[in-house]
């Protein structure tokens, strides 16, 4: 048996369950302890099935990483359905337009960044939050372990997204656990609280610590109560 997303969503939910038992709280505030159990669980598969000339870190890291955007999804999926909107991961929409269904595929072209004559790219995100009545896309979310991994590229991407006709509406967040601590203080701001604070349209943390909140760099508990905002004002917008 793999180990597989499915061993992660196990441990969320058990220790989902002992917060509310021992009213510590939403568990996203315990992601990195979340994480670390995994870890555990991770190597003892491993050990059993170890993969020639790597290491388990080796291992673990792109583990990790993919499956924290899982993870992200599956915490703010049901949220999202009851707005009547959906979230996937990017990497559906990296397959050739023929081997997409037609909403997939009409998705990925409201999502395509224009290069001229260099033709046109998907920007580089976890997950693609959308309307599945007309496929707009409403938001993307990048969501990194620390923001050492593609800060600077996920301003980049809202760069790109803000200049195209058809991407210029679409929110670009940011969701991490900031297991680096470069999002707790403000002022001085660190480059990467920076560039949050500047380029990005809200950045979420998942961590019980407190941190130095602002209108752009908030706990991840305030994610949907935003986004609900966000719809119930463009929706506001378009009515009119």
């Amino acid at each position: 048996m793999r180990f597989t997303f499915e061993n992660v969503k196990a441990i969320y939910e058990k220790m989902k369950n002992n917060a509310i038992e021992e009213d510590k709280g939403d568990a996203y505030k315990h992601i990195s302890e979340i994480l670390k159990e995994v870890k555990e669980d991770h190597r003892k598969y491993w050990e059993e099935n170890k993969t020639p000339k790597k290491d388990h870190e080796q291992s673990w890291r792109a583990f990790k990483g993919k499956n924290f955007e899982k993870l992200v999804q599956y915490i703010i999926e049901e949220e999202i359905k009851n707005l009547g909107l959906k979230v996937i991961n990017g990497n559906q929409l990296e397959r050739r337009s023929e081997n997409l269904s037609p909403e997939l595929d009409r998705v990925k072209r409201n999502l395509l960044v224009d290069y001229g004559e260099f033709g046109s790219h998907l920007p580089d995100i976890d997950l693609v939050i959308y309307d599945p009545t007309d496929c707009k896309v409403i938001a993307v979310i990048s969501s990194k372990i620390t923001l050492r991994e593609r800060i600077t590229q996920t301003g980049y991407w809202k760069l790109k997204l803000s200049k195209g006709p058809n991407t210029k509406d679409i929110k670009v967040y940011f969701v991490t656990p900031d297991e680096d601590k470069t999002l707790k203080e403000k002022k001085p701001a660190k480059k990467g609280r920076a560039i949050v604070e500047t380029d990005l349209d809200g950045t979420y943390v998942l961590t019980e610590e407190e941190i130095d909140e602002s209108e752009k760099v908030k706990s991840f508990g305030h994610f949907i109560d935003d986004f609900k905002k966000l719809i119930k004002k463009q929706n506001n917008i378009y009515k009119y």
